[in-house]
C-alpha cells in the first residue's frame, strides 16, 4: 500500500482544514487507517483511527469533539476532519495503513505516506 496525504496548510486559530490520503492498492478495504502527528522536538503521536469498514473510530483525547475521520474505500481515500483548530494542532501529519484490525499504536501501522504540514497561527 502507498499513501499519499494532503491538504495541509497554514490557518488560524479556530479556523478548519480537512486532510486526504490517497492510497493505491487493491485491497484498501482490507486496512484499518489512522491518522498521527509529529510536532516540533515531540515524539510522533496518534490523532484519530478508523476501521477497515468505517464502523468504529478512535481519537486522542485531545481532539476528541473537533477533529473526523472517515473514509471512502471505493476512492481509496480516507480523510481528517479538522475544526476549531488550535495552535498546539501545529504539526506534521501522517497517515498510516495497517492489515485488518484498527488499533492506535504508531508501532502497530505497516505503511505510512509522507506527511502534510498543518500549521495552525494564533
Amino acid at each position: 500500500v502507498q499513501l499519499q496525504a494532503s491538504g495541509g496548510g497554514l490557518v488560524q486559530a479556530g479556523g478548519s482544514l480537512r486532510l486526504s490520503c490517497a492510497a493505491s492498492g487493491r485491497t484498501f478495504s482490507s486496512y484499518a487507517m489512522g491518522w498521527f502527528r509529529q510536532a516540533p522536538g515531540k515524539e510522533r503521536e496518534f490523532v484519530a483511527a478508523i476501521s477497515t469498514n468505517g464502523g468504529s473510530t478512535y481519537y486522542t483525547d485531545s481532539v476528541k469533539g473537533r477533529f473526523t475521520i472517515s473514509r471512502d474505500n471505493p476512492k481509496k481515500m480516507v480523510y481528517l476532519q479538522m475544526n476549531s483548530l488550535k495552535p498546539e494542532d501545529t504539526a506534521v501529519y501522517y497517515c498510516a495503513a495497517r492489515y485488518s484490525t484498527v488499533v492506535t499504536a504508531e508501532s502497530q501501522y505497516e505503511y505510512w505516506g509522507q506527511g502534510t504540514q498543518v500549521t495552525v497561527s494564533s
